[in-house]
């Protein structure tokens, strides 16, 4: 029997963590250049996430490849009709982390100091924490960001360095650095109680081929897919986009699903939260994701955030 194809991303986080994928199932992979990938240009003029999911499905349903691996949040949440996700393997870390010059935490960092991250959610949130920082819209690699976070004795050594480049920080998802073995660029971990992260964010997804889930059904994690797709139910109620700065956390304890959602004004001046909790043994678990983003809706969500859903009309 021939090694099961696997698709992934061609850059070098999407390589190793679709290898970790590979090694569990004994497949081997099958780089695919998306779109994403070539282009400079910022994740919402090039319409949103699924811009790096596309390749990679068109690549299975055409037989190219046997399965493929996304990042979770990647993928847009409806679903794409013959495939499946047969496995959500076991989530990472899901926090963001942030990686400045100097050691410097967020509160330490000197005021009108530049940070660098291309989401609309980490802006509000750094805006909300900080108004006072100078927020950059920035793409690439996790390496090519890094490499833009300047220290201070570099600074003085060579001023041309600065214009137009140089960063005091960046923020970045702590499962990346983790994945790339770049932790010790961290200076600080963001609590996800506080700060909570895109939907989804250090999940994994291994997609199918419709009656093909039997191929990666072996690493799903449970208490990780119920986790991501009760974040990822919210973002689809809501209708949300990639330019809408929504953040979500889910988790399984004790029998019982907690989930809790936040939208923010894109300038970080208001946010509104919902939370809810369910035991996983009570039937549909996606009214929690109904609920939290329907008590958002209500509580005037699409004002402060470009959001298509409406809270439901009571007869």
């Amino acid at each position: 029997m021939s090694a099961l194809r696997i698709g992934t991303r061609a850059s070098a986080l999407a390589m190793t963590q679709s290898g970790t994928v590979a090694a569990a199932l004994g497949g081997e992979l099958v780089p695919i250049v998306s779109e994403g990938d070539r282009s400079t240009e910022s994740l919402a003029s090039l319409g949103g996430t699924g811009v790096f999911a596309a390749a990679l499905r068109e690549a299975l349903l055409a037989g190219e490849v046997d399965a493929v691996v996304h990042s979770f949040k990647d993928l847009p949440t409806a679903p794409m009709p013959g495939l499946v996700i047969a496995a959500v393997p076991k989530r990472a870390d899901a926090r963001d982390a942030l990686c400045a010059r100097d050691g410097l935490t967020l509160e330490q960092l000197p005021e009108g100091a530049r940070v660098g991250t291309g989401s609309p959610r980490r802006r509000a949130q750094l805006a909300a924490k900080r108004p006072d920082l100078v927020l950059a819209d920035i793409r690439g690699n996790v390496d090519t960001r890094l490499s833009r976070v300047v220290a201070a004795a570099e600074r003085s050594s060579v001023p041309e360095l600065v214009e137009g480049r140089a960063l005091d920080a960046v923020v970045l998802a702590a499962a990346g650095l983790a994945r790339l073995g770049r932790l010790d660029a961290v200076t600080e971990y963001f609590d996800i109680d506080f700060w909570p992260t895109a939907p989804a964010q250090g999940a994994l997804a291994v997609e199918t081929r419709e009656g093909e889930t039997h191929l990666a059904a072996r690493i799903d994690h449970r208490a990780s897919r119920l986790a991501a797709e009760a974040e990822r139910g919210v973002l689809a109620r809501l209708e949300a986009g990639c330019a809408a700065p929504i953040g979500a956390h889910a988790f399984v304890e004790d029998g019982m699903l907690f989930l809790s959602a936040r939208v923010y004004r894109p300038d970080g001046t208001e946010r509104l939260t919902s939370s809810h909790a369910a035991y996983i043994d009570d039937g549909d678990l996606g009214a929690i994701a109904v609920r939290v983003a329907d008590d958002l809706l209500a509580a005037g969500a699409a004002d402060l955030a470009p959001l298509g859903g409406r809270p439901i009309e009571e007869s």
